[in-house]
């Protein structure tokens, strides 16, 4: 059986885009959606913006150090430093558990162009 200290060896942050009009991204919304139905949203530690209104926002901090466009992407952090995941089919399989090939499908938008 798998240990629940996961938050002991790892710190996981989703950086959501939040839009000029205030409201979250679309692709933000499904991803959040998809983690919640999965039972994995617990296991995101801290959630921060990337306000298009606030270039000083921590999504937008974070998106500039790690040279990311899209939103939303992960930083996981743990004892042999910081990950950035920018998919959440990647984050879910290196760090949270397998995806099946019918949910990688589902998750997958070809249209999401999605820049910070």
């Amino acid at each position: 059986m798998e240990s629940n200290d996961y938050r002991d060896r790892m710190h996981i942050t989703m950086v959501k885009k939040r839009l000029a009009d205030g409201s979250e991204c679309r692709k933000c919304r499904d991803v959040t959606h998809f983690l919640e139905t999965k039972g994995l949203l617990s296991r995101i530690d801290e959630v921060v913006w990337a306000d298009e209104r606030d270039p000083n926002s921590a999504g937008m901090q974070l998106a500039a150090k790690f040279a990311v466009e899209q939103a939303p992407f992960f930083v996981v952090r743990d004892e042999t430093g910081e990950h950035v995941y920018t998919s959440v089919l990647q984050l879910v399989r290196a760090r949270l558990g397998e995806v099946s090939s019918a949910e990688q499908a589902r998750v997958v938008d070809p249209d999401e162009i999605g820049g910070i």
